[in-house]
């Protein structure tokens, strides 16, 4: 197994729309053909669009494209430019009267890095359709993982800048990527060591938003219990997060083994992020199929998870200081 470029997965571009004033923006992965996908969410506060057609039981069986944005629920306004690009293009499921294209998106909550006022809309999935092509995408604070940020238990104070990664990997004839966009209340690790999320107090290091919850649970168990008679966590300041990627590979799938494919890959979240899946966030996974390559579920779905897990890690590093906030290379070795 070596490491590749993403793109070298082949039958798809990328395209980036960046609003860095605004710190927000939208990544749009168009398929060459209509392509086989699944999805699989696990976080308590999802923003998505169309995702619903991907469950097995749904009678589309291929898509043309996904579109991770920022903008929370205002930003699934922009899978409306995604649709009007291809529209004008011929693209989409032929009903006989028209062809409609079918572009699931998921957004991540980024109004309280930069303006909440400005979300990307029909325009920046317009645009980032205009800029896909077949090169390596930007990565770090670009598109969906302008305005993304981690370690956000205690506020704004206390958090840090992310973006969005790749990594992808090639095994035989068989190929496997991952790009996300991580903005989690958590932090993400590597090799079990904390490289990006939560700052101590004085920002002047890493602290543990694992271990920081904890600690509310347990003042809460002393005393500090609503009257729901539900723990209140009160000292969190955590608003809305999500983590949203997509897997591609140039295995051939149905839309029932993408979909398990999709859950395998959160293997990658839960490795690289802790805490992961809470209600605070709305951490969702596509898969597409993009080739006809002959191959097994299980190997391409542990595959997938690799390739997430070192796509989120990618993600912060990649990541620079902005809008006030540090970033890993502030406290990388």
């Amino acid at each position: 197994m070596r490491e590749i470029d993403l793109m070298e997965v082949g039958g798809f571009k990328v395209g980036h729309y960046t609003d860095e004033e605004a710190a927000t923006g939208s990544t749009v992965i168009l398929f060459d053909e209509m392509s086989p996908a699944g999805v699989d969410i696990r976080g308590g506060g999802p923003a998505s669009r169309d995702s619903q057609i991907l469950n097995p039981l749904m009678a589309a069986n291929e898509i043309n494209g996904v579109l991770l944005s920022g903008g929370s629920a205002f930003g699934l306004d922009a899978a409306g430019g995604v649709l009007e690009y291809l529209s004008e293009r011929g693209i989409g499921l032929d009903v006989g009267v028209a062809k409609v294209p079918l572009v699931p998106q998921a957004c991540i909550f980024d109004l309280g890095v930069g303006r909440a006022d400005v979300r990307p809309g029909k325009d920046a999935g317009y645009k980032a359709c205009e800029n896909a092509s077949y090169e390596s995408p930007q990565r770090g604070n670009v598109g969906a993982g302008t305005g993304a940020s981690v370690g956000k238990c205690c506020g704004s104070d206390r958090m840090m800048k992310s973006g969005l990664g790749t990594f992808a990997v090639e095994l035989g004839e068989l190929k496997v990527g991952a790009i996300v966009a991580v903005n989690a209340v958590g932090d993400v690790y590597e090799n079990g060591k904390v490289i990006a999320g939560l700052m101590n107090k004085d920002r002047t290091g890493l602290a543990s938003s694992f271990d920081e919850i904890l600690s509310w649970t347990e003042k809460a168990y002393m005393g500090n219990v609503g009257e729901s008679g539900q723990i209140d966590l009160a000292e969190s300041k955590a608003s809305t997060n999500t983590t949203i990627g997509l897997i591609v590979t140039n295995a051939k799938f149905s839309k029932a083994m993408l979909c398990k494919i999709a859950g395998m890959a959160h293997n990658g979240y839960a490795r690289s992020i802790n805490p992961v899946h809470s209600m605070m966030d709305g951490d969702s996974i596509y898969a597409a199929s993009t080739g006809n390559v002959e191959s097994d579920v299980n190997t391409v779905g542990m595959l997938a998870a690799f390739v997430m897990e070192k796509a989120v890690i990618d993600a912060v590093k990649q990541a620079k200081p902005a809008y006030g906030l540090k970033a890993y290379e502030d406290f990388a070795n």
